[in-house]
């Protein structure tokens, strides 16, 4: 496994890393023991990056991941987020001072650990200046729970405000064929000032694995279910555009999904993905990826096939707490 640096001031790790909130949590669910298999073997193939949130199954993913890990803790770079939480049945944000110790407390517990690598605010309070998050946070630094600390999905201006209070080793957003919003400014600011870019979803929510041709491709209880991108209409709008990742594919001896994070790795030196899986397989595959070498030519040709995506990545509500 290679291996990149996370942003100027954070440390080496695994060039993919492994988003965790599928172990548990909002697609076709597993059983715990084939999620602890996944991460088990993740190690073994030298992932070091490992991503959670306290959002994730209300917490009981921070408390399998920390279980997964166990001894083999110290080998890893462990992430976590705090600020979305569910109040009177509905998914808020919350990320004042107070919260943030609250949080971190809450996580350390839940992880079994002494102390968060990367901390996250997982979305930007819109009642609450950027400068107050980021500086509880940096109080948590110097206080020995967090080491380094982030911002999810926050705007090129949230980042540069939030970086002016406490360094910032890594944002967080989504990135991949489909979802390029990031293209427009974010990276250029992540360069500008040294932060390393976290890529979740880079495989599209499963997408770009060429393995979903129509909603019915889909489990009932499965949240894409409620994404825009997965209705029916969508899916038969997008699914052409598969055909050019799948050429590519054939091209270079590779699988789609392969393929989809070759291009992500190749976007920046400073792109981290981090895919989720459950199945050890899949895991092999997208480890395998950082091996596949693309032209310029290839990538081109797949980022002019995913130009215009049909549907919103996110419900309208959830849209509302992302910042672009």
């Amino acid at each position: 496994m290679k291996n990149r640096k996370l942003g100027q001031i954070g440390p080496e790790i695994s060039e993919i890393g492994f988003g965790c909130m599928g172990l548990n949590s909002n697609y076709a669910l597993t059983n715990n023991e084939d999620a602890i298999e996944a991460v088990h073997r993740a190690l073994d193939l030298g992932v070091t990056h490992f991503d959670t949130a306290d959002a994730y199954a209300a917490g009981d993913n921070e408390v399998l991941v920390g279980k997964a890990l166990g001894s083999r803790r110290d080998q890893v770079t462990l992430a976590s987020k705090f600020g979305q939480l569910k109040e009177d049945g509905q998914m808020i944000v919350r990320a004042t001072p107070e919260y943030v110790r609250t949080a971190v407390d809450a996580s350390l517990q839940r992880l079994g650990v002494d102390v968060i690598d990367l901390y996250y605010a997982h979305r930007i309070d819109p009642n609450v200046p950027v400068e107050e998050t980021v500086g509880a946070m940096s109080e948590l630094v110097s206080d020995g729970k967090v080491r380094w600390i982030g911002l999810s999905e926050a705007s090129p201006e949230s980042v540069r405000r939030g970086h002016a209070v406490h360094p910032l080793a890594a944002v967080q957003s989504e990135y991949s064929l489909w979802t390029r919003f990031a293209e427009a400014e974010h990276f250029q600011v992540c360069e500008e000032l040294g932060i390393a870019y976290v890529a979740y979803s880079p495989l599209g929510r499963g997408f770009l694995s060429g393995t979903i041709k129509s909603a019915g491709d889909i489990r009932d209880g499965d949240r894409r279910q409620a994404h825009p991108r997965f209705s029916a209409e969508n899916i038969e709008a997008n699914v052409t555009k598969i055909d050019t990742l799948n050429d590519v594919a054939v091209e270079v001896g590779a699988a789609p999904a392969q393929v989809a994070l070759a291009w992500v790795l190749a976007r920046r030196p400073f792109i981290h993905p981090i895919p989720g899986t459950t199945k050890v397989t899949h895991l092999e595959e997208n480890i395998a990826a950082a091996d596949v070498v693309l032209t310029e030519e290839q990538q081109d040709r797949l980022a002019a096939a995913f130009t215009e995506v049909a549907g919103d990545r996110y419900p309208p509500g959830a849209m509302k707490k992302v910042q672009l």
